[in-house]
Formats: structure tokens, C-alpha cells, sequence
């Protein structure tokens, strides 16, 4: 065994020690945060189907998704059972804050256990964004342009159903080596399916325009996918690497992005991802801590720093223009 591997191991156990305090859930944390979010974009829905003006209508609509996509991340929370730490309550309220916007959140949840093993180990990963040297020499000319250009089409043609494609294509590819995808799809399937037709069935009793109500739950689905795209190529791309052990790799092959203290609550403290994916049973209100005690460590043992980002701002501008490709 080299020295290398020796440092990473001893390295790895006082990871897991030094935020085994963190490792509990705060349920009136979470229920807040729950409760103030969703609590805005019925506001802004409500005021955006009842105003006169056209402009505001798609104004509070805009507003509306900004808040979405927020909401939204509280189930990324409720399938790692952070949010209020009662799990059938978590999923159940996860699935009805998801199912409106044709979120598959139940095949989501599967295929984000896959994603927290396989982050920077194996290219299975269904959440990896970054392409490799094989696939790029591989691929057909349009799809080489694509992967130059991947920042700007996921984040602005691709959106939130890029995402919801890329996840359900996925459900289909994992369900052998997961045998609940097949639950979960037809689980996710019926049930968007149900809430759709429900909300479809209310415009129409209410003598609004069905055309109206399209266009409104696409510009949410146009705003909540810049968001979430955004989110998740910060958070990963350029950093797909193997490094010692399982939590030493995840804390290299995820980004770190500085953040207001009322944005990184916004956000669900997932500006701390390279934490939260090393150790994802901690809550989002104690990954600023957690983020600290770490950073000794790796210094006590002279480890390189974590990634951490000058901020959302400066990311996006450091690598919406880049691609960069895992060498394998």
C-alpha cells in the first residue's frame, strides 16, 4: 500500500469523524424553507392569473419560475430525507411540487443514488455532463458541435425538458441493474399524467384560454430549466476525476461556488456541492460548517483545497465559453 493511499485512507476517516455532529435532521429548517417557497410561487401564480395587464401576467409568471425552480430543489432534500426528516411525508410532498411541471422526481431518486456513487468513478454516472476523449472522437460532426457548445444549448434550448428526457431515457437504461425504475416510471408517468389533465380540466371549467395556460407552464418549465441547467453544469463540469477514496473523490469532483447567505438558502446550501456530495445526510443549513471542519482537515494532512468558486457570476463566465473533455 503506497503513502498515497495510506494519507487518502486516514484522510477519509477523519472526514467522517470531524461531521458526524452534522449528520442530523432539523425539522422546523426544512418545513420553513418548504413552506416560504412554496408559499411564493402561489403568490406569484395566483397574482399572474389575476391581473388584467398582459404584461404583468408574464411578468409574475417569470417570477413565479425563478421561485419554482428554488421549491423544486427542496425535493432534491426530500429523496436524501434532509428536508424534514420523515421520509414518506418527504417523497410524498416531493412528488406533488414536481408532478406539475412533468418532473419524473420517483425515477429521479433512484438514478441520484447512482449519481452519488459513481460521481468521478464510473462513466455510468446518469448525471455525468461531461463527455469523454472516446466519446468525442466517436461522435457524428453534429454531436461534436453540440458537446463544443453544451453550456449554452442545455441551459438555454434544452432547458427543463432536456432534463426530463435525459431522466426518463435513464429510467428505462438502469432498470435492470435497479428494479424500482419500473415502479417509479409508471408511478411518475400516471401521476403527471393525472395532474396535468386535473389542471387542464380547471382552466377549461374556468373559461380560460387552454392555449393561455400552455404557453404560462412553458415559460415556468423555460426559467426553472435555466436555473436548474445552470446549476448543474457549475456544479460538475471540468472536474471529473478519481482521487483516493469515495469522499475524497466527491469532495474533487464537485464544485464549491461562494454565496450570500440568503441566496446558498435559496439554493438548499447545494453552493457547498463538493460537501453535500461527500457527505449528502447532512442538512443544507449545516453545510457551511461542514465546509469548514473539512477544509482543516485537508490542510492538516496536506491535501489540496476543494474547488470554491468566486461566485455564480464568475463561474458561469469562467466556463459557459470552455469544454473540456475526461481523459480516458
Amino acid at each position: 500500500m503506497t503513502d498515497a493511499h495510506n494519507q487518502s485512507t486516514v484522510s477519509n476517516k477523519v472526514l467522517q469523524k470531524t461531521v458526524a455532529d452534522l449528520q442530523s435532521v432539523q425539522f422546523w429548517q426544512g418545513f420553513w424553507r418548504f413552506s416560504v417557497l412554496g408559499t411564493l410561487v402561489l403568490s406569484c401564480i395566483t397574482l399572474a392569473w389575476t391581473t388584467e395587464a398582459e404584461i404583468g401576467f408574464w411578468l409574475w409568471t417569470v417570477i413565479a419560475g425563478m421561485f419554482y425552480a428554488f421549491w423544486l430543489i427542496c425535493t432534491h432534500d426530500a429523496i436524501h430525507h434532509t428536508l424534514l426528516g420523515w421520509p414518506i411525508i418527504e417523497e410524498t410532498l416531493a412528488r406533488i411540487i414536481s408532478w406539475p411541471m412533468l418532473w419524473p422526481v420517483g425515477v429521479y431518486s433512484e438514478l441520484h443514488r447512482l449519481h452519488h456513487g459513481w460521481n468521478g468513478l464510473d462513466l455510468r454516472d446518469p448525471e455525468r455532463i461531461q463527455w469523454t476523449e472516446k466519446e468525442y472522437h466517436e461522435a457524428s460532426p453534429l454531436v461534436r458541435w453540440y458537446m463544443r457548445h453544451q453550456w449554452l444549448l442545455d441551459v438555454f434550448i434544452l432547458g427543463g425538458l432536456g432534463i426530463v428526457v435525459k431522466t426518463l431515457v435513464g429510467g428505462r437504461r438502469f432498470q435492470e441493474l435497479l428494479p424500482r425504475l419500473k415502479f417509479q416510471l409508471l408511478a411518475d408517468l400516471l401521476g403527471m399524467g393525472i395532474v396535468q389533465a386535473c389542471l387542464i380540466t380547471v382552466v377549461i371549467l374556468s373559461q380560460a384560454s387552454v392555449l393561455r395556460y400552455l404557453l404560462f407552464w412553458l415559460c415556468l418549465e423555460r426559467v426553472i430549466g435555466v436555473i436548474a441547467q445552470t446549476r448543474a453544469h457549475l456544479e460538475h463540469y471540468g472536474l471529473w476525476q478519481k482521487a483516493g477514496g469515495h469522499q475524497l473523490t466527491q469532495l474533487y469532483s464537485s464544485r464549491n461556488l461562494q454565496a450570500s447567505h440568503w441566496f446558498s438558502w435559496l439554493i438548499g446550501g447545494l453552493n457547498y456541492h463538493a460537501v453535500h456530495h461527500a457527505f449528502p445526510s447532512i442538512q443544507f443549513d449545516r453545510l457551511p460548517e461542514a465546509h469548514r471542519r473539512i477544509e482543516t482537515v485537508l490542510d492538516e494532512h496536506g491535501m489540496p483545497a476543494m474547488e470554491m468558486e468566486d461566485g455564480y457570476p464568475n463561474g458561469i463566465r469562467q466556463w459557459i465559453n470552455r469544454y473540456v473533455l475526461i481523459l480516458n
